[in-house]
């Protein structure tokens, strides 16, 4: 089974095969910031089976090993990959071409979230990021 997503424009998409490693709602800054939303839904999956699709995403480092990948026409952000998650690829989940599949099981950095943000789910919500949750979420093997 393949899954398949694109950027606005249409000249970069990606697929995967095989299931999500693990879905969930971002609430950092930098996720944030990156997106200028006030929460951003992840899908981390393993990269070994992870393709880019049409044309290369431009990259830009955040911080020292910290790889954010974006449509260099449109803008659109696409992925995220870490030193830190090795072996995984993180994909906004609305850049899936079927968003409504999307499925999230927890939220991360929940300490971060907006206070204005109201979200009313009964989600497992992490104080701190994937690397800081009792089970290891950032295992892609």
């Amino acid at each position: 089974m393949f899954t398949q997503g694109h950027c606005l424009c249409g000249k970069i998409g990606w697929k995967f095969e095989g299931e999500v490693t693990w879905a969930c709602y971002c609430h950092c800054d930098d996720c944030r910031r990156n997106c200028a939303a006030p929460v951003v839904a992840w899908l981390g999956v393993p990269l070994k089976n992870f393709k880019w699709l049409g044309s290369a995403p431009s990259t830009y480092e955040t911080t020292d090993g910290v790889h954010r990948h974006f449509c260099g026409n449109c803008g659109s952000p696409i992925g995220f990959e870490a030193d830190h998650y090795a072996g995984g690829m993180h994909l906004y989940a609305a850049s899936l071409d079927n968003p409504e599949d999307f499925n999230p099981t927890f939220h991360v950095n929940y300490e971060s979230k907006l206070h204005w943000l109201e979200m009313h789910d009964k989600l497992t919500k992490y104080n701190g990021t994937l690397l800081e949750s009792p089970k290891d979420l950032s295992d892609y093997n």
